[in-house]
């Protein structure tokens, strides 16, 4: 069983080279969409989220939806474990698996098939757990012999069928995405469609940061909107896409 909690979780990022006199009795929004402000000791502060309260269980697909610079990436990296909380807690119960950077880790110098252990061993995979899924993550990927050239000689297509092959392999128990994956021309991506639904599918929670209403309304079963930061609306798809895009 997977769960996610969080209470009053806040993600700060101090900045010190800034002076923060001037801003001790007030909060300005700035264009990131954070909050700044100053501290106690009067150090600039970028407020990235702030008193984040919320629980995720089994079967939760939850979309995170708000403009640009509202705090959707921010709560991916703070569930993916990139950030700590500044302040409140965190409690996340479950394998995670993060389809942010899915390039994270490739060696342009090394071959594919070097690769697919790199990428493989961050995702937290053992050398065992990937040799014995390396036909299969080499037949998906389409790179026939050139598995065992230099990525760098790669088109990006290839790069990315590469990385795509070896990231979806996994499946854990709480799934985090930044936008949804697609790769490749026309015939390899109707088999990457496949493979994320399955993946999807798989996952105990799946949290997908999206501009898409389509996708939202399609994907999951509640969304969180962001605004500055903070949680706006938390409901059904179908309520907080009305009140976010209008009609």
């Amino acid at each position: 069983m997977a769960s996610i909690e969080f209470h009053n979780a806040c993600v700060d990022f101090p900045i010190y080279n800034a002076s923060g006199r001037s801003l001790k009795k007030r909060l300005v929004q700035v264009a990131t969409g954070g909050q700044l402000g100053a501290n106690d000791q009067g150090r600039v502060i970028v407020r990235a989220l702030e008193n984040l309260t919320f629980t995720m269980t089994d079967g939760d697909r939850v979309g995170l939806l708000g403009h640009n610079g509202a705090g959707k990436s921010s709560l991916l990296r703070l569930l993916s474990g990139v950030y700590a909380p500044s302040s409140g807690t965190t409690k996340i119960c479950g394998e995670i698996g993060s389809l942010i950077d899915i390039s994270l880790g490739i060696d342009p110098e090394a071959t594919g098939k070097e690769n697919i252990f790199i990428r493989g061993a961050l995702l937290g995979m053992s050398k065992g757990e990937i040799s014995e899924k390396l036909d299969e993550i080499i037949e998906f990927s389409e790179l026939g012999e050139f598995v065992e050239m230099p990525v760098r000689t790669y088109s990006t297509g290839m790069h990315l069928r590469l990385a795509f092959a070896v990231s979806t392999t996994v499946r854990p128990e709480i799934l985090i995405m930044d936008e949804w994956l697609s790769v490749g021309d026309e015939g390899f991506k109707h088999k990457a469609e496949a493979r994320m639904a399955e993946l999807v599918k798989a996952t105990n929670i799946l949290v997908i940061a999206s501009h898409s209403r389509e996708l939202v309304m399609h994907t999951c079963n509640r969304v969180i909107w962001l605004e500055h930061g903070k949680i706006r609306m938390d409901s059904d798809p179908e309520t907080v896409t009305r009140a976010y895009f209008g009609n």
